[in-house]
């Protein structure tokens, strides 16, 4: 897999996640950290987002 594809990749799987996902994840229960699952599925991809940002842009640079 070149740098780019997997750039583009990392790119795209937070925004699908977090459109996408939510309409599979979109239930009250379970509970996390007392947040509702949605809740609690857009705070875990918020935060992990800047994560695969790093590693599009790692990927480029290399």
């Amino acid at each position: 897999m070149t740098g780019r594809s997997t750039a583009i990749i990392c790119a795209i799987v937070p925004v699908l996640a977090l459109t996408l996902g939510v309409v599979f994840a979109n239930h009250l229960e379970p509970r996390i950290l007392g947040l509702p699952f949605v809740l609690a599925w857009i705070v875990i991809w918020v935060l992990l987002t800047p994560a695969f940002m790093w590693v599009a842009y790692r990927s480029q640079r290399a």
